[in-house]
């Protein structure tokens, strides 16, 4: 399974890109959302995007941003990336796709059947979709929160754009979530730390491995 990219999100350290870079990991995730324990400022983001080696993607994640935020990003901090994961519409995803001229990859929460159509509806705008786990209405984040959906829901499925698996994926259960799903690419973030927000380098290591 080496052909398996991974995402490692919510960096917060040099040390933890490096780590990351280390791994073999494909993409390297960073936060903007003031709720989260992973949320970055934008002069330790550009920091962090200037260590990160050639090669490895710079991927922002962003919740409900107006373009004034994410002007902000975007002039602050070299990306290869948008990651949206609030609740933007198909024609936000292709409004900002539209205004940066960056790649976006688009969250869809997937709880049971009837929220799979919203994945094909992302998928005739996005450039990639991430598949997660739908967070609960008490949840304040809309991802990290190390939860899993049962991953038969997307098993063997095709979409029009590539498509990476999230949601309570750990080191130990990586393997299985991806011969489950024949996921080609996975994301991780609360998996992978030691207390939220607090990347574990030997999990990551551990989790790329388990993935590929």
């Amino acid at each position: 399974m080496a052909d398996i990219r991974v995402k490692i999100c919510g960096l917060r350290t040099v040390a933890d890109v490096d780590a990351v870079a280390a791994s073999g990991a494909a993409y390297a995730g960073f936060v903007f959302f003031a709720k989260s324990p992973r949320h970055l400022d934008l002069a330790t983001a550009r920091e962090l995007a200037l260590a990160a080696p050639p090669g490895l993607a710079k991927v922002a994640l962003t919740v409900n941003a107006d373009d004034a935020a994410l002007d902000a990003i975007i002039e602050a901090v070299p990306l290869d990336m948008l990651q949206l994961h609030g609740s933007e519409s198909p024609d936000r995803v292709a409004e900002v796709r539209a205004r940066y001229g960056l790649p976006v990859m688009k969250a869809v929460g997937v709880a049971d059947e009837g929220d799979l159509a919203a994945i094909f509806d992302y998928s005739t705008v996005a450039d990639q979709l991430l598949i997660d786990a739908k967070p609960p209405k008490s949840a304040v984040l809309p991802g990290g929160n190390g939860l899993a959906f049962d991953w038969r829901l997307v098993a063997q499925r095709r979409w029009l754009r590539p498509w990476m698996l999230a949601g309570g994926l750990t080191p130990e259960n990586v393997a299985e979530a991806i011969r489950l799903t024949n996921a080609r690419q996975v994301d991780v973030s609360s998996g992978v730390e030691s207390a939220p927000g607090v990347k574990d380098h030997a999990r990551i290591a551990a989790f790329v491995q388990a993935a590929q």
